[in-house]
Parts: C-alpha cells; structure tokens; sequence
C-alpha cells in the first residue's frame, strides 16, 4: 500500500525559519533508513505558502489565488511518498520521525488510491494509460 505523510506547517515553517543542522542530519539519517528499508518513493520540503498559488475552479472558470494562505494548522511543510505494508507499517515508521518542526508538530498519513479502489470506473483502458504514465515517470 502507498501512503503519503503529510508534514503539517507550523507558524515557524509558515515564517520561512529553516532547520537547524542537527534537524536536517537526523532528517537525513531517517531518511536514509526509509530508503534501506524500501519504504521512502519520494520526500521533500515545500516553501511557505506565501510563495504559493492556488487555483480555484468554477465550472470552466479559473482564478489564481496568491499565498499565503490562512490556517497555517491546514498547511503543509512537507511530505513523503511511502510504500508500506499496511497503515499499522506506516504508523511504525512515523512514530520513528524525528520532530520535523521545532515545538509541537505533526504528521498526517492518508492512503494512495489505487486502481482498485475506483471499481468498474477504472476501464482496461485506463488501467493501460495509468500503467504508461508510470513507466514514463517512473524514468525521471
């Protein structure tokens, strides 16, 4: 099973104040077990959201929204792409991370949809065109 963990923003991370070096080597530490492991796909740190857009869709409408953005608990700092056994695998992992934020800080962990998950919607031929993307992305 894919899992995506969601590191929540904080008003530090929201504020731009960067990691000291004794996070960022724990961080690379953990992350060099995740990869051992076969876990960790992908992982990275985001800027705050005041560098970020959003856009907001309405029917065929479009608008682009300007960071930054309120409710910094809503926020995300960062993420990892893990594969896992199942969610219990996931949460071992997790409770291994080293505080990513300095104070109070959390994880969230959501399940990847697969194909599966989407029933008689997911065609062979969208199984195919998944499958194709994967290959190609996977060349990256």
């Amino acid at each position: 099973m894919r899992v995506m963990v969601i590191v929540k923003a904080t008003e530090d991370s929201e504020a731009g104040i960067m990691p000291t070096t004794e996070l960022l080597e724990a961080m690379g530490k953990y992350n060099e077990e995740l990869v051992n492991a076969g876990i960790m796909m992908a992982g990275e740190g985001l800027h705050p959201s005041v560098k970020g857009k959003r856009i907001a869709f309405d029917g065929p409408g479009r608008t682009v929204i300007d960071g930054p953005f309120a409710e910094t608990r809503e926020l995300i700092a960062g993420f990892w792409l893990w594969e896992v056994k199942d969610m219990a695998e996931a949460i071992e992992w997790a409770k291994r991370c080293p505080n990513p934020m300095p104070g109070p800080s959390e994880l969230e962990i959501r399940p990847v949809f697969e194909a599966a998950d989407f029933g008689e919607a997911f065609t062979p031929e969208l199984a195919e065109q998944e499958e194709r993307l994967r290959e190609k992305t996977a060349k990256r």
